[in-house]
């Protein structure tokens, strides 16, 4: 197994996307890599709940969800100290200005880079 696939054995993941067919190529992809879906869901509303409540070990966050930016949700994980990764066609500058230090997944992305920003966002979590 590589590296990769030790760091994801047994963590969840919450997968916040709003096209069905890129969250379906994500799960698919995470669980490749060992990963197991806490929860998927495409709306700010339904993320927000999750993030406040879930169970989970690491995000994935679209940054624009139907025209609505994902930042209240990356500000609950932030809170709960739990690591994210945004997922982006509009590069960094997509990003909300406050989160622009965090690691970031270019679309349409590979799940070698998948699994590599991953373990990027555990490695730069505060201690």
């Amino acid at each position: 197994m590589n590296q990769t696939g030790r760091d994801a054995a047994g963590k969840n993941v919450l997968v916040v996307e709003d096209e069905i067919m890129i969250r379906l190529l994500l799960e698919d992809m995470l669980g490749d890599l060992g990963y197991n879906i806490a929860a998927a869901v495409g709306r700010v509303d339904d993320a927000v709940k999750v993030a406040r409540t879930g169970e989970f070990d690491v995000a994935i966050l679209d940054v624009n969800l139907n025209g609505q930016t994902v930042s209240p949700v990356a500000e609950i994980l932030e809170a709960r100290g739990l690591p994210f990764v945004f997922a982006t066609g509009y590069g960094e500058r997509g990003l909300p200005e406050r989160f622009s230090n965090r690691p970031t997944l270019q679309k349409p992305f590979q799940q070698e880079n998948l699994g590599r920003i991953l373990t990027q966002a555990f490695e730069n979590m505060p201690a």
